[in-house]
């Protein structure tokens, strides 16, 4: 491993971030193929918490957080942190005085495969943070990692630059490349979920609208009027 920052990055367009991050994961991991995903372990700290933008990322060594104070240099407003580690890691790495000190810079979230602590007055402050863990554990300054370098993120591959997008739902990744097709992709999707959702209102069945009834009975599912016709 490099110990480097990569000060320059190619970042995905603030304008693609935001309408990425107006769709929310689940339907941002549905357009782009039901890829992207992180690991169902990543969880907002505190509920309702929703972000947007590209990715500054971090690769820090456990329980060390030197080089997340490192990157907080490299960001610029709408961008999300994201911190990776080199092994598997529950400590608090992340807390309040970060928090501060990402808002200021303009930071929207971050999203970190390692624990987070002080999360009331994260919550107070409205910086959301998406974890692996909630630990009050302490942590060191000692061991050099990088920042702006490719790193795995709750098993996805995280390139600086790519957005990301967080809610209660998780964090999904888009490549930047991909980002503006996949936006696009999301909106004709919610468009359509919209239109089926005023049908589902007015009392129509998703057995009908879906038209679900003849696959049902080709691949053998039978209806009985009571027990003892089964």
């Amino acid at each position: 491993m490099k110990t480097i920052v990569v000060r320059n990055i190619v970042r995905t367009e603030a304008a693609v971030a935001q309408r990425l991050g107006a769709l929310g994961v689940s339907t941002v991991h549905e357009a782009y193929g039901r890829d992207g995903l992180m690991k169902p372990y990543m969880r907002p700290i505190w509920p309702g918490g929703a972000a947007g933008g590209p990715a500054v990322t971090v690769l820090a060594q456990p329980g060390d957080n030197w080089m997340i104070h490192v990157a907080v240099e490299q960001c610029q407003p709408g961008d999300m942190l994201v911190v990776g580690c080199t092994t598997d890691n529950y400590d608090g790495m992340f807390g309040e005085l970060l928090a501060t000190s990402l808002k200021a810079r303009g930071v929207v979230g971050l999203v970190i495969d390692a624990g987070c602590r002080d999360v009331k007055v994260l919550r107070e402050i409205g910086f959301p943070v998406w974890s692996r863990a909630i630990s009050a554990r302490g942590t060191v300054k000692a061991t050099l990692g990088a920042v702006n370098v490719p790193v795995v993120c709750a098993g996805v591959s995280v390139t600086p630059g790519d957005a990301v997008v967080a809610d209660d739902d998780g964090v999904v990744v888009v490549p930047r490349n991909a980002a503006a097709d996949v936006a696009a992709k999301g909106e004709a999707r919610r468009a359509d979920e919209e239109r089926k959702r005023q049908r589902l209102a007015s009392g129509e069945l998703g057995l009908d609208m879906y038209n679900m009834r003849d696959p049902l009975a080709r691949a053998g599912l039978v209806y009985v009027d009571s027990p003892e016709d089964a």
